[in-house]
C-alpha cells in the first residue's frame, strides 16, 4: 500500500474508533443529535457503537497484517453504516452538525474502500 493509502485508512480508523467508543460510552455531547435524528439512546451501544468500533478494528487489522481485502470488507461495512445513518438523518429532517459529520465519515470510508481496491 502507498503511504497515502495508509494515512487515509489510519485516519478512518482513528475517527471511527473515537466515534464508536464515544457511542459505547453514551458520551453526553452526542446525545442531542441522536434525539434530533430520532435515534433511541439504547442504539448507541448496539448497533451504532458496536458497528463503528468493529469497522475501525477491521480496518486496523487489515493495515497491520497488510491484507487489503480485510480493509475492503471493513470499509464496505462502514460505507453501508453511514449510508443508513445519513438516511436516518434525512428522514428525520436533521441537517445539524452530526449530519455533516456523517457525510465526512462516509467520505473517509469511501476513500478507504477506494485505496484498498487499488492496492
Amino acid at each position: 500500500m502507498t503511504a497515502l493509502a495508509v494515512v487515509v485508512v489510519a485516519v478512518t480508523v482513528g475517527l471511527n474508533a473515537f466515534s464508536g467508543i464515544a457511542a459505547l460510552l453514551h458520551w453526553q455531547p452526542i446525545l442531542p443529535g441522536m434525539v434530533k435524528a430520532g435515534v433511541p439512546e439504547s442504539w448507541l451501544t448496539f448497533p451504532i457503537g458496536t458497528l463503528k468500533t468493529a469497522g475501525a478494528v477491521g480496518l486496523l487489522a487489515g493495515l497491520l497484517v497488510q491484507r487489503p481485502e480485510l480493509i475492503t470488507a471493513a470499509a464496505v461495512g462502514l460505507v453501508l453504516f453511514f449510508v443508513c445513518a445519513l438516511y436516518t438523518h434525512v428522514r428525520a429532517g436533521d441537517y445539524t452538525a452530526q449530519f455533516f459529520l456523517a457525510v465526512f465519515f462516509l467520505t473517509m470510508a469511501c476513500a478507504s474502500l477506494v485505496v484498498s481496491l487499488t492496492a
